[in-house]
């Protein structure tokens, strides 16, 4: 008793809502999905940002193995012998102008001679003054640009790029509800899995419970049988007949077994549970399951709009339509503002000085298109046929899902119908059963009369265990298709 008592505190019993709740937490698939519904989210708000300034830094340093020169090589030479050069010439011109002022006898020999000599004597230095001025001119057309600092602040504005922002965002949010449809498609998907293996657990128990039954049955005529046969009453034949009743009845319960554990290890793999952890179904010791006929139905008009693959076909529609603005958009004139300003070291605003300066600039930039040998043209018309294809594809399934709606409902008929027949035909099996068992025993009825009816009455429990497992798949399916299985 305290070993029986362990083991079944060991076991979970699970209802059917809690197993939606482990496979809805646990499913890798849905995992994924949320992490591409947060993918897209991040997605969209990026791309609202391309109505945003974009504002960029940029610095840098460089160096060069030579300046830029404002003067050649020879104005530089000129400007280093100005003063050598002026003296020179100066020199040449009093020379000439005393010797012909000597001449004409304004001024005699030795004024002449005076006056030569203070030019020789003040000549070198009026000559390195010249030069030293020139070299200064020199130097101070220097741009000293070998080492060069720069930086700049831009400001990009967009103002009108075709609807290429405005297609791309939403572009951007269409995307997010695909994937948003295609979470909610999966979660019905999972759903629908997890009831039908679950209602699949639940009748293979019952199965189960059917199988040890038969197998108890056959195996209670089988001694019966045999004391029959020690008193002679009965045939030796008829001894192996049951005989092989009960080995049949043997190989079913082990088959059924079989199945059951199986069927447990899948629920146990989608419900993210080891899959050989002892588990209970809620509806497993149920003799009769929960039967409900009617599921809340709707309209087809309804249906279309809960059924998320009709969503997604629609979401990929409008993505085709976005596209083609897009494609549309990068034929078209685009405007764009632009503001900044650089930095720079030497800057050019103060003959190159070796300080940092800056200047401010706005700016804006118009792009048209102006011939193109028609790729406009054809891209646009590419991109429209896909909108086609994808629209043509949207009615056909919704056409498919307006028949699949038909055929679960006519399945659900079908079921139920089948139910009402197995429950009469199991009442009739019990009867037949128990009027043979009667017979047998007071030796009106052969063994075989007992085992047809035996066969009879587990045809029939089966029957019935199929009916209701079918109304509860049927169901599941129904409301699949409704789109209205949560």
């Amino acid at each position: 008793m305290l070993t029986a008592t362990l083991s079944a505190s060991a076991q979970q019993v699970l209802t059917l809502e809690r197993c939606r709740e482990l496979a809805l937490a646990n499913n890798k698939k849905l995992g994924v999905a949320r992490v591409k519904q947060e993918m897209a989210a991040n997605t969209r708000k990026a791309v609202r940002t391309k109505y945003l300034p974009k504002v960029d830094a940029v610095a840098g340093y460089e160096f060069f193995s030579r300046e830029i020169s404002l003067l050649n090589n020879d104005q530089k030479t000129t400007l280093a012998n100005l003063g050598t050069t002026a003296v020179t010439g100066l020199s040449g011109n009093i020379s000439t102008v005393v010797s012909a002022l000597v001449q004409q006898g304004m001024i005699s020999p030795e004024m002449a001679q005076k006056i030569g000599d203070m030019v020789n004597l003040f000549g070198p230095q009026a000559a390195q003054m010249g030069n030293q001025l020139g070299q200064r001119v020199n130097d101070a057309f220097r741009t000293d640009t070998r080492n060069m600092f720069a930086a700049s602040v831009m400001l990009r504005q967009p103002i009108f790029m075709g609807g290429a922002i405005t297609a791309a965002n939403r572009m951007a949010e269409i995307g997010e509800q695909f994937v948003a449809n295609e979470e909610q498609n999966m979660v019905e998907t999972t759903l629908k899995n997890i009831d039908d293996v679950y209602w699949t657990v639940v009748s293979l128990r019952q199965k189960q419970k059917l199988a040890n039954s038969y197998r108890d049955l056959v195996q209670q005529l089988n001694n019966d049988v045999h004391k029959m046969i020690d008193e002679g009453i009965a045939t030796r034949a008829t001894g192996l007949q049951v005989d092989v009743r009960v080995n049949e009845a043997d190989m079913q319960v082990t088959q059924v077994e079989n199945g059951l554990t199986l069927a447990k290890m899948l629920l146990c793999q989608l419900c993210g549970l080891p899959l050989t952890g002892e588990i209970e179904l809620a509806d497993e010791g149920k003799d009769v399951l929960p039967y409900s006929p009617d599921v809340e139905d709707v309209g087809n008009e309804e249906a279309f709009e809960n059924r998320p693959e009709l969503k997604m076909l629609k979401n990929a529609v409008e993505l085709s339509e976005q596209s083609t603005k897009l494609v549309r958009a990068a034929y078209l004139p685009q405007v764009a503002l632009t503001g900044g300003y650089l930095l720079s070291n030497p800057n050019v605003y103060n003959g190159f000085e070796r300080k940092f300066a800056g200047v401010w600039n706005v700016g804006v930039l118009v792009r048209v298109p102006v011939w193109n040998w028609f790729e406009g043209t054809y891209k646009i018309r590419a991109s429209k046929a896909a909108t086609t294809i994808a629209t043509i594809e949207m009615e056909d399934a919704r056409e498919k899902i307006e028949l699949q709606l038909e055929q679960c409902r006519f399945k659900l008929k079908e079921a139920g119908k089948r139910l009402q027949m197995a429950t009469k035909n199991l009442s009739s099996a019990d009867e037949n059963l128990r009027c043979a068992n009667v017979g047998f025993s007071e030796g009106v009825m052969e063994a075989t009369d007992v085992m047809a009816a035996q066969t009879a009455w587990q045809q029939a429990q089966s029957q019935k265990i199929d009916a209701e497992v079918e109304v509860k798949l049927a169901q599941v399916a129904l409301r699949k298709a409704l789109g209205t299985l949560k």
